[in-house]
C-alpha cells in the first residue's frame, strides 16, 4: 500500500519500522531539522534518520497544511496516510487526499488524554491503566473516531521514559492489526465519547519541581513523570538537585515536616518526610556533577536533617 508517514520523535520509529518490513510503499513527511545543543548542531529528526536508512524519500515542512505540504502530499498520492507523534495539526486538505483516510496512534486510551504528552501525564497522575489507541485524524485534536485499543499496566516504579518505549512498541503492533484489518474491510470506527475526555498540555520544566507537602505518592509519581526529561528537582540550600528515582520507604517513620531528610548515609540510603510518609531517594543529581546512586551522594555531601524546598 503506497502510504504518507508523517511522524517526528523516537516514539514514531517502531511504526515506522513495522510499515517496512510490511513492505509497504512509504514516503515520510517529518519537522524541519532543529538546533541541539550549546552549539546549536542542526540535528535530523529520528524519523528522519530511520527514513533515509530504509531508503524512504523524506519531506520536511514547518507546516504541513502549508500550500508547499499540501502539493506534496497530493504528488505522492498515498492511499493512507499514518501520523505517530508527528506534532503538527493537519488540515482539512491534508486529510482529503489519502483513499483511505488518515490513522493516527496515540499513547493513551482515548478519549482520555488527548493532547501532547500523554504518556508523562498518566504518570504524573498516577494512573494504573493506560495504552495505545488508532483513530481516525480529524481537524480536532485526538478527537476522531477510535478505531483500536490495546491497554496495559502501569508499574508501580515505572518511568515515563520506560512507559514511553513499550507504549511506541504496543503502537506499531496495533497499527499493524488496524490496517490489516483495513484491508479485510473490518474496521469498525466508534466516536469517542466526549463526556469522558480529558486534555494534557505539553510539559515544561518548571513542572518538574517538587513540593513534599503533596505527599508521597504525588512525589514518586512526578518523580517517575518527569524521568528522562525534564527530570524533576527540589531545592536544597540554593541549589536545584535533580531527583532522578524513587521509592516508597517504610525504614523511618513520618515527622509531618515535608521536605525534611530524616536520614542520608550510605547505609540507609537518603529518605525525605512527605508529610504522610516517607519517599526514598535512589539516585540524583547535584548541579554540574554526574547522575549518581544515593550512597554517592552521601559521600560527598552531608545531607542529613537538612530540608528540601
Amino acid at each position: 500500500m503506497k502510504i504518507a508517514f508523517l511522524g517526528t520523535p523516537d516514539f514514531a520509529l517502531p511504526s515506522l519500522k513495522m510499515l517496512h518490513e510490511r513492505g509497504d510503499d512509504v514516503v515520510v513527511f517529518t519537522q524541519p531539522d532543529k538546533p541541539v545543543g550549546r552549539k546549536a548542531v542542526m540535528t535530523p529528526p529520528p524519523v528522519k534518520k530511520a527514513a533515509l536508512e530504509y531508503g524512504m524519500k523524506v519531506y520536511q515542512f514547518d507546516k504541513i497544511k502549508s500550500e508547499e505540504g499540501v502539493a506534496a502530499l497530493k504528488a505522492e498520492s498515498p492511499e493512507l496516510m499514518v501520523t505517530a507523534a508527528f506534532g503538527q495539526i493537519l488540515s482539512r486538505e491534508n486529510l482529503a487526499v489519502p483513499k483511505y483516510g488518515c490513522i493516527n496512534v496515540h499513547g493513551s486510551l482515548l478519549p482520555k488524554y488527548r493532547g501532547a504528552a500523554p504518556i508523562q501525564w498518566a504518570v504524573i497522575n498516577g494512573e494504573k491503566i493506560t495504552g495505545v489507541t488508532t483513530m481516525l485524524t480529524d481537524i480536532g485534536l485526538d478527537t476522531g473516531d477510535i478505531l483500536l485499543k490495546k491497554e496495559t499496566e502501569i508499574g508501580e516504579n515505572e518511568t515515563a521514559g520506560e512507559l514511553f518505549d513499550r507504549l511506541a512498541e504496543m503502537g506499531a503492533e496495533l497499527l499493524k492489526e488496524t490496517i490489516e484489518a483495513l484491508e479485510r474491510g473490518e474496521l469498525k470506527p466508534i466516536k469517542q465519547n466526549e463526556a469522558e475526555a480529558t486534555k494534557c498540555g505539553m510539559i515544561k520544566k518548571e513542572y518538574g519541581h517538587i513540593d513534599f507537602s503533596r505527599g508521597k505518592e504525588a512525589v514518586h509519581n512526578l518523580v517517575r513523570g518527569m524521568n528522562p526529561w525534564p527530570c524533576a528537582y527540589a531545592m536544597l540550600e540554593g541549589e536545584a538537585v535533580k531527583i532522578w528515582k524513587t521509592r516508597h520507604s517504610d525504614a523511618e517513620p513520618s515527622r509531618g515536616e515535608p521536605g525534611l531528610i530524616l536520614r542520608a548515609d550510605r547505609f540507609n540510603g537518603i529518605l525525605v518526610d512527605c508529610g504522610d510518609g516517607v519517599i526514598e531517594i535512589l539516585e540524583l543529581q547535584f548541579p554540574g556533577a554526574k547522575r549518581m546512586d544515593a550512597a554517592s551522594a552521601v559521600l560527598g555531601h552531608k545531607m542529613g536533617f537538612k530540608v528540601f524546598e
